[in-house]
């Protein structure tokens, strides 16, 4: 059952924080086909307004422009949320290496902030973005959640701390906290700009536009690309889960590998292009191979994810054809 099918009361309320951004502002779209209200809260530092301009005019959105790390304004945005898809965050395991206070602030403080904001409004279910950089140096594939290794970057740090956060108040407060540990996410909307960008984003513009992209390292490590519409759906599951389930965090991917390289070629092959990659130095702070045990979000969450790694990329290559 695709997520087009989960029902909720009729007149139920989502806040997305971070609802400009790539993965927010595919929720917001999501929730508003279904005929339920969304209420966005984001301060575009990273979200952009294109992202968001064509549900300004919608009867069943309001767009709250603030900032997380401001707990004031945390609490009026949960007013009256049924529900909280918390995606507000600073990404990128580099950046997060040269700017550590930044990143403590937004991803630490801003999800305690909403946390408590929830907690006092009596939301329903706290849904938030975890990562799985949060399984850091733990080598053993597929990654398995219980199995976390030592922290490769202060990014991951802040997720596995949001992490801790959301049990405790489930623990002490009784909010339904639920984590996504989202493995390499990517589909429409996805930003290709910008030094810290997603790497197929970032390939496919480049390849469309006729260059070279820049491949760090060899090209043979591994990650579990998940398309977009697997996370719309583990949110909205999440939102709808038994309370047993709640106080844990969760992988949320495909449950597949594919090769950094062969994507790369992949992408060249659909979009006719001759153009071989550069190679540069491996990023610090980066997980060689990634792979997710999905297992538990398909007992607890009854997650069975809908496309495949080349079902979603067909549709991604499709989407960024049309708007780059």
């Amino acid at each position: 059952m695709s997520y087009q099918q989960l029902k909720f009361p009729e007149d139920s309320l989502f806040l997305v924080t971070g609802g400009a951004g790539f993965i927010g502002s595919n929720l917001c779209e999501a929730i508003l086909s279904k005929k339920y209200r969304v209420r966005c809260l984001d301060d575009l530092s990273t979200g952009k307004e294109k992202n968001i301009e064509m549900f300004m005019d919608h009867p069943n959105y309001e767009f709250i422009k603030g900032d997380i790390k401001d707990l004031e304004t945390c609490k009026k945005a949960c007013e009256g949320a049924d529900y909280v898809l918390h995606q507000a965050a600073w990404g990128s395991v580099p950046r997060s290496i040269e700017m550590p206070l930044f990143y403590a602030d937004n991803n630490i403080i801003g999800t305690v902030n909403m946390l408590e904001a929830a907690r006092l409004s009596g939301v329903k279910k706290f849904v938030y973005a975890s990562s799985s950089s949060v399984y850091g140096d733990e080598p053993n594939l597929p990654k398995k959640e219980g199995r976390e290794g030592n922290l490769l970057s202060p990014y991951a740090l802040t997720k596995r701390a949001d992490e801790e956060f959301a049990r405790m108040y489930t623990k002490f407060y009784g909010l339904e906290t639920f984590g996504m540990r989202y493995f390499n996410v990517f589909g429409r909307r996805q930003d290709p700009d910008g030094a810290y960008a997603a790497v197929i984003p970032k390939f496919l513009k480049l390849l469309l536009n006729d260059k070279a992209p820049t491949i760090h390292g060899d090209g043979r490590q591994s990650r579990d690309f998940t398309y977009i519409d697997n996370v719309i759906e583990a949110n909205l599951r999440a939102c709808l889960a038994p309370k047993r389930a709640a106080g844990e965090a969760y992988n949320i991917a495909f449950g597949a590998r594919e090769y950094l390289i062969d994507i790369y070629y992949g992408l060249t092959e659909a979009l006719g292009k001759d153009i071989e990659p550069e190679f540069g130095p491996e990023r610090a702070g980066d997980i060689r191979h990634s792979n997710a045990d999905i297992s538990k979000a398909r007992e607890l969450l009854g997650y069975d994810p809908e496309y495949s790694f080349e079902e979603g990329i067909k549709l991604a290559i499709d989407w960024y054809r049309e708007n780059l």
